[in-house]
């Protein structure tokens, strides 16, 4: 029987309509998450509860911690850099121009400081229009050679950062293959684990220092461990319906974040489930893997 970890603590009742790409930064000892529906990005700082806000010019579907002092983003169409002093962002390489129904959407940093990401039909109407990209500072957009999908998500890296997890959310699977970061190359596709039947569907993801995918699976209220085979090793249950994302933190990085959506919930989902859209966070005797850090110098 999968082991159940309980304790889920809101930490920011941020009302989030899609709050998505949580991260967690060593060096400033922060969390970042994005409300993509609100073109908003979000930072908590645990120690103090204090939270800061940055409206972008643009719905942010990812985000990722640099080595320098701003943060990576994935908007609609763009990949950018957000000063956090500022708030202005600042371009760096365009997405998809030409395909007006998509958007970007889940993407983390791989071992060697690249950012790894998908994109997602935004109509949802059922064509696979998604793909999926490493950009790097140096080498600029690559796409990988993956199949395209309706909604990117889930994407992660086993921890000697050789293994990209990935997985089209409509499909009900989790997907990996074999990662070249520096070639940006993939290889060996299959199957990792199906959820099977049901409402909802895999977001996003994080793997473990022991190797195990954590996932926020959406319309299942719960955040599932897997291990390296893909079998059901751990349940946390949460109180609201829709978690999207998950990050490991803290100063032993032995604390999980989640973040949550109240997207399409009717009046009374949200009267059952009043803080839908904030962040929670829950102390596990497991630690996370390697920081995920952009690096300028990467590529």
């Amino acid at each position: 029987m999968p082991r159940v970890y309980e304790g889920v603590e809101l930490v920011v009742d941020a009302e989030n309509v899609l709050g998505e790409s949580v991260v967690w930064c060593d060096r400033r000892r922060r969390v970042y998450w994005t409300d993509i529906e609100a073109s908003t990005v979000w930072e908590y700082d645990p120690q103090t509860g204090d939270t800061r806000t940055w409206r972008t010019p643009a719905r942010v579907g990812s985000l990722a911690v640099c080595d320098g002092e701003p943060l990576l983003v994935g908007l609609e169409k763009q990949i950018g850099y957000l000063d956090l002093d500022s708030g202005q962002v600042t371009s760096l390489a365009d997405v998809e121009r030409d395909l007006p129904e998509t958007r970007v959407n889940d993407g983390r940093c791989d071992s060697a400081g690249n950012f790894v990401f998908g994109t997602l039909n935004d109509r949802f109407d059922g064509r696979a229009l998604g793909a999926f990209y490493q950009y790097s500072a140096v080498r600029g957009l690559r796409r990988l050679a993956l199949p395209q999908v309706r909604v990117a998500n889930s994407i992660c890296f086993s921890p000697d950062g050789r293994t990209v997890y990935y997985c089209d959310s409509p499909a009900r699977e989790i997907r990996c293959c074999r990662y070249d970061p520096e070639a940006a190359a993939v290889s060996n596709d299959e199957r990792f684990t199906a959820l099977g039947d049901g409402l909802g569907g895999p977001d996003g993801s994080v793997v473990d220092a022991q190797g195990y995918l954590w996932n926020a699976q959406w319309g299942r209220a719960k955040i599932v461990r897997y291990s390296p085979r893909g079998e059901i090793d751990a349940i946390i249950p949460l109180r609201v319906p829709n978690p999207t994302c998950v990050a490991f933190g803290g100063t032993a990085r032995d604390e999980l974040y989640i973040t949550t959506s109240r997207k399409e919930m009717s009046p009374a989902q949200l009267a059952a489930a009043p803080h839908a859209g904030g962040l929670y966070r829950i102390g596990l005797p497991i630690r996370g893997g390697r920081a995920e850090v952009f690096c300028s110098a990467a590529g």
